[in-house]
């Protein structure tokens, strides 16, 4: 077992809101009786690191580590661990931490932590302190539990709530592949997230119409976890319709599943209110579903107040519309309440896919191997040193789900 105490290791430090993402020595003080060592074979990046990063979500004190889609090695196990397979060698992928003490904890609602925010974003430990401090300034703490883990650490002490086991160590390299930890490691958050909200949320049937803003990595899940709904069931006429702004994103929706893309740069988004206010994204989606009534529900993953607006307005009498995207911070948005109340529509907030990690990740990885969650297609991997190009591949575009890769640090 590795040491457990004042472990040297290297990681990604932001050292002041907008500051560059830094590879930086720091030191961890300890493993806890709760915690668990990992360390880290790959990271995804989601979006929400660079707005932490920017320091646009004003949750976490600096300098800190981000990182929240992590995979690795357990490398040591704390003493009170409660799950009692974890062992030094087993192969974990890392997801959200809870309190465990609300009443969406003890119901076995985790997603729905009622200090979600507080557990997750303050990137610290329940006593406030935290494992690691820079190596060149002893007396500088660096926040490193963001979601329980911090993933752009080479190595990190995990909180074990966030720990999902993979497989064993006599496992790895047989039943599953090394380079399997990179695909896997965005199911902690970003897949999960998507594919959650379709699969345990809205649950559409085969008479229903679904619209899904944003062809990034949580919109592409909720993609394929509808398509592969569809399948399931016989002569299905579901209609899945795909938004976004980038023709490449658009065509791969199309090949994952989607009946109809709609590219948002055609039909600008209005600032909706209601369906009353021009909106001309709204009305082009809406002539889609079936006597142009509008959808039956709707998922935004943008985040984008415009957005959020036109998807309300999209969806028809009795339609859920679920926000998914982080918006601003401190925000609002404009609905006409009358046609709302009158279309008894429904707008939702849905954190991580409403999904049990342990559970349900390992259903995502069995329909990923089944060949119906497809997401290897999304993902390209890249060392940590590169990790500004992933960034600028990712805002261009060109890549759905950049990956860091932490095998090539010693």
């Amino acid at each position: 077992m590795a040491s457990t105490t004042n472990m040297e290791t290297v990681a990604l430090v932001v050292n002041e809101p907008k500051a560059d993402f830094a590879l930086t020595p720091i030191v961890l003080d300890e493993v806890r009786p709760d915690e668990v060592l990992v360390e880290m074979q790959y990271s995804g990046i989601c979006h929400t690191d660079i707005v932490l990063q920017q320091g646009l979500l004003p949750m976490v004190e600096f300098p800190a580590v981000f990182g929240h889609e992590g995979a690795g090695i357990i490398r040591a196990v704390g003493s009170s661990a409660k799950d009692k397979s974890l062992a030094v060698g087993d192969a974990v992928l890392l997801s959200f931490t809870t309190c465990g003490d609300c009443k969406a904890c003890t119901s076995g609602q985790l997603a729905c932590c009622h200090r979600h925010p507080e557990v997750n974003h303050g990137a610290v430990r329940s006593d406030g302190s935290t494992p690691a401090r820079l190596k060149s300034d002893p007396a500088t703490t660096v926040r490193s539990q963001y979601f329980g883990q911090s993933s752009f650490s080479k190595v990190s002490v995990v909180q074990e709530k966030s720990v999902v086991k993979l497989c064993s160590a006599s496992e790895l390299g047989s039943g599953v592949k090394p380079g399997d930890l990179a695909v896997y490691a965005p199911m902690g958050c970003g897949f999960q997230t998507g594919a959650g909200t379709i699969l345990n949320v809205l649950k559409p049937t085969s008479a229903d119409s679904l619209i899904i803003f944003g062809m990034g990595s949580v919109g592409l899940a909720a993609l394929m976890a509808a398509a592969h709904l569809k399948s399931t069931q016989p002569n299905s006429t579901m209609l899945i319709i795909a938004v976004d702004i980038v023709p490449e994103r658009l065509a791969l929706a199309k090949e994952l599943g989607a009946t109809h893309t709609v590219n948002g740069r055609d039909h600008p988004a209005g600032q909706a209110n209601g369906h009353k206010k021009a909106d001309p994204l709204a009305d082009a989606i809406r002539k889609i579903t079936p006597n142009g009534a509008g959808a039956t529900m709707a998922v935004d993953c943008t985040g984008r107040l415009a957005i959020i607006e036109t998807m309300i307005a999209a969806i028809g009498p009795q339609g859920t519309a679920a926000v998914v995207g982080v918006p601003p911070a401190d925000a609002s948005i404009q609905l006409d309440p009358l046609t709302f109340l009158l279309e008894n529509k429904r707008l939702i907030g849905v954190i991580e896919g409403d999904a049990n990690p342990a559970e349900f990740i390992p259903q995502l990885i069995d329909l990923h191997r089944r060949g119906q969650f497809p997401v290897d297609r999304l993902c390209k991997v890249y060392p940590v040193t590169q990790l500004k190009d992933a960034i600028h591949d990712m805002h261009a575009g060109s890549v759905i789900k950049p990956i860091i890769d932490w095998t090539v640090v010693e």
